[in-house]
């Protein structure tokens, strides 16, 4: 059973992910506000969009007249650490001092440089408790492409691709219709969902994919051709310095068994289908490390694997 903090983070982490398309490449935050005497929420709210108002001011600003005086023995949840620095807007650790709250409690730390721990510290200095670490693996997985970007300098890395039941990914070298009408449309939903996207120069030259949402709505992500000129280093470096924290990896076996080769991957999304072509194509890449799966779904006669590193 979870505690009333536990309960009340995965509020916040519910509000959370309204913010998915707006916020970026802010992460997802939500906020919400309890009264301690009564176990009520008076104030939620959420990070709706970059450079606007975080989390914590919408959460404030949502709080009814009549129940502003009930601040002071309230407690603020946040699923990540209040800011402590002027970006776009002013710092949120400041305003949670100002309203004079009776008690703070955060999912996780935030990792961007000009925070990490100084906006619990601003909080705690003006006497007011703060709790840390509540929920704080679903805090982090939300937002792992936030995570990933800032803690390893690089987009959190998703590599795709589709296979036959005896695991090829083409026929005899040439593209074999693998996915189902569905199943394509969610590889046009991810697109949209992150930053920038990749093929490598043979796929380029023999499929020449768009690789842009059209089955789906959104913004296409920024488009990338691997190729003896242009490395994964280059590439990576690339997407951190244009703030693009997600890479999906779309290529043939040769690019995807590169980055696996090397380590850089953080997702594996499978789609395997019931057909056999009995050894007349490439196979699909190979992984040494152990996996762990923690999504499977069936569409018809395909199913889709999602994979993290174990």
């Amino acid at each position: 059973m979870l505690t009333t903090d536990e309960r009340m983070m995965a509020r916040c982490l519910q509000l959370a992910v309204k913010g998915r398309e707006g916020s970026r490449p802010n992460p997802m935050v939500g906020a919400v506000i309890v009264d301690n005497v009564s176990g009520r929420i008076i104030g939620e709210g959420w990070h709706r969009q970059c450079g606007k108002a975080h989390a914590e001011v919408n959460a404030f600003a949502s709080v009814a007249e009549s129940d502003e005086e009930l601040l002071r023995q309230s407690t603020v949840y946040v699923s990540l650490e209040p800011c402590a620095h002027y970006g776009k807007t002013p710092p949120c650790a400041d305003l949670i001092v100002r309203k004079g709250v009776s008690r703070v409690v955060v999912g996780c730390v935030d990792p961007f440089a000009k925070v990490q721990g100084r906006g619990i510290n601003r909080i705690r200095e003006a006497g007011i408790s703060v709790t840390t670490g509540v929920l704080e693996a679903r805090c982090r997985w939300l937002n792992r492409r936030f995570f990933t970007y800032h803690e390893h300098h690089r987009p959190y890395i998703i590599l795709k691709w589709a296979q036959t039941a005896d695991g090829f990914i083409d026929l005899d070298g040439h593209p074999l219709a693998i996915s189902t009408p569905l199943t394509r449309v969610l590889v046009h939903q991810l697109r949209a969902e992150e930053d920038a996207i990749l093929v490598g120069r043979v796929t380029e030259e023999r499929e020449h994919p768009l690789l842009n949402v059209r089955h789906w709505h959104g913004r296409s992500p920024r488009r990338f051709v691997l190729s003896h000129a242009t490395s994964i280093g280059q590439v990576l470096d690339e997407c951190y310095e244009q703030q693009l924290q997600s890479l999906v990896v779309e290529g043939g076996r040769a690019t995807l068994q590169s980055f696996i080769d090397l380590g850089l991957w953080d997702e594996l999304r499978i789609e395997t289908a019931t057909k056999l072509i009995s050894g007349r194509g490439t196979r699909a890449p190979q992984r040494s490390e152990a996996v762990r799966l923690f999504d499977r779904q069936q569409f018809g006669d395909n199913i889709v694997c999602r994979y993290i590193p174990a």
